[in-house]
C-alpha cells in the first residue's frame, strides 16, 4: 500500500462519486476547448472578411498645395512638386516590409478623366482580381470584366450615360464593353467608371503609372503604427494615412469574440474548480478514520497530502485528455453547423494535448489543496478515537 496505490483503491470504491466529478470535469474541459478552437477559426474567419470592407491604409504622392489669388480673384489650388507613383516599385516596397505577412491586399489605382460622347465622366484603373477582395460587398448587375477592355460602371455613372450590360462604347479613344453595373453604393463608386489598370494606363499614356494605392492590413494583431512606420521608411516619398477608426472597429470585432470566449472559459473553469474542492472537502471528512489509521502506520502529513493530490491529479489527467478529444471533435461539428468546416484550419497537435493536459492537472491539484492540507492536519489520536 502507497501513494500510488490508495487513490486507485479509493476511487474504485468511491466510483460514482468518482465518475460524477470526472464527468463534470471533462464536460468542462471538452467546453473549454471547443469554445477556443471555434474563437480561433471564427476570428480568422471575421479577420478575412472584414478585409473585404475597404482599405485601412492609403499610399499618395507626396505635393505641396499652394492657393493662389491675385486682385481679388482666387486661381485656385495649385499641386507643387508631385511624386510620380511606379506601380511596379510601389508595390514591391511595400512587400518588403517586415510586416508583409500581415498586408492582405495591395490595390494600385489610376484614376483620370475622360468623355463618353459629350460627357464627361471619372474613369478608375484598378486591378480587378484585387478588387474583388477588397471590395467584397459590391453587387452587380452582369460580372466582373474577363477581358482587358471589359469595365464596370457605377450605378449613377450608367444612369448618366445610358449604359448598361453588354453596351459597347468609346473610352479616351480605345473600345470598351459594359461587363458590369453595380448596384448602389452610397460611396464615389457610384460615379464613376472602374477599367483595368493595364488598359487605362496605355489609354491616357501613363503606363506603369498610379495616383495612389490602397492597402488592406490584417487588423487581428497587426500593429498599425508600425506597419504605417515601415512603409514610410520604404516610401520616403509619399504620404500614408491610416485610417485608425477603421481599424479599431475591426480590432474591436475581432478580439470581443476572443475576450468573450475567454471569460466564458474562466467561468467554467472556475465551476470545475469549485466541483472539485467540494468533493475533495467531502472525501476528507468522509475518511477520517482511513487517514487516522494511514497516520499511525506511519505515513507524513507529506504522504497523507500527496494521496489527495495524487487522487485529483489523476481525475485531472483523464479528464484532460478525454475532454481535449472530445472538445475538438465538438468544435469540428459546431463549425460545420456554422457552414464554416472547409474554409477552417484546425487540426489536433500534441502540444496542444499536452497543454490542457498540463493546464487541467494543475487546476484539479490547486482546487483540492485545500482539502488535502485539512487531510494532512488530523492527528491519528482525534482520527481513532471514534473507532
Amino acid at each position: 500500500m502507497n501513494i500510488l496505490t490508495i487513490p486507485l483503491r479509493t476511487m474504485r470504491k468511491k466510483w460514482l462519486k468518482t465518475s460524477l466529478l470526472f464527468t463534470v470535469f471533462t464536460l468542462s474541459v471538452v467546453a473549454i476547448v471547443s469554445l477556443n478552437y471555434v474563437s480561433r477559426e471564427v476570428g480568422h474567419s471575421l479577420e478575412k472578411k472584414l478585409t473585404a470592407f475597404g482599405a485601412n491604409i492609403l499610399v499618395t504622392p507626396r505635393s505641396e498645395k499652394l492657393t493662389v489669388s491675385y486682385g481679388g480673384f482666387s486661381l485656385g489650388d495649385m499641386l507643387m512638386g508631385m511624386t510620380d507613383l511606379r506601380e511596379a516599385d510601389v508595390e514591391e516596397r511595400i512587400l518588403s516590409i517586415g510586416y508583409r505577412d500581415r498586408i492582405s491586399v495591395v490595390a494600385p489605382k489610376l484614376v483620370s478623366m475622360a468623355r463618353v460622347g459629350d460627357v464627361a465622366v471619372g474613369v478608375v484603373g484598378v486591378r480587378f482580381e484585387r478588387e474583388k477582395v477588397l471590395k467584397g460587398y459590391w453587387s452587380m448587375q452582369g460580372d466582373f470584366p474577363a477581358a482587358e477592355n471589359g469595365v464596370l460602371a457605377g450605378s449613377k455613372a450608367a444612369a448618366r450615360l445610358g449604359l448598361k450590360v453588354g453596351d459597347g462604347f468609346d473610352l479616351a479613344g480605345r473600345p470598351a464593353v459594359v461587363s458590369g453595373v453595380l448596384d448602389p453604393t452610397g460611396s464615389d463608386d457610384d460615379s464613376v467608371i472602374f477599367a483595368d489598370l493595364g488598359f487605362a494606363q496605355a489609354a491616357f499614356g501613363q503606363e506603369d503609372k498610379v495616383s495612389f494605392v490602397e492597402v488592406a492590413a490584417l487588423c487581428a494583431g497587426c500593429p498599425i503604427e508600425d506597419i504605417v512606420r515601415q512603409l514610410e521608411e520604404k516610401l520616403p516619398d509619399t504620404e500614408i494615412q491610416a485610417m485608425q477608426s477603421i481599424v479599431k472597429q475591426r480590432m474591436y470585432s475581432v478580439h470581443f469574440v476572443e475576450h468573450l470566449i475567454l471569460t466564458v472559459s474562466l467561468v467554467i473553469l472556475f465551476i470545475a474548480c469549485c466541483m472539485v474542492g467540494a468533493t475533495m472537502l467531502s472525501s476528507v471528512n468522509e475518511r477520517i478514520r482511513e487517514i487516522g489509521l494511514l497516520r499511525s502506520l506511519g505515513f507524513s502529513r507529506s504522504g497523507i497530502f500527496g494521496v489527495f493530490c495524487f487522487e485529483a491529479a489523476l481525475i485531472g489527467l483523464a479528464a484532460g485528455v478525454v475532454g481535449y478529444f472530445g472538445g475538438f471533435f465538438l468544435s469540428v461539428k459546431v463549425l460545420d453547423l456554422l457552414g464554416m468546416a472547409q474554409e477552417a484550419e484546425a487540426a489536433m497537435h500534441a502540444g496542444h494535448l499536452l497543454l490542457t493536459c498540463a493546464l487541467i492537472v494543475g487546476v484539479s491539484v490547486l482546487a483540492a489543496f485545500f482539502p488535502s492540507w485539512k487531510a494532512a492536519s488530523i492527528e491519528p489520536s482525534t482520527a481513532l478515537i471514534s473507532l
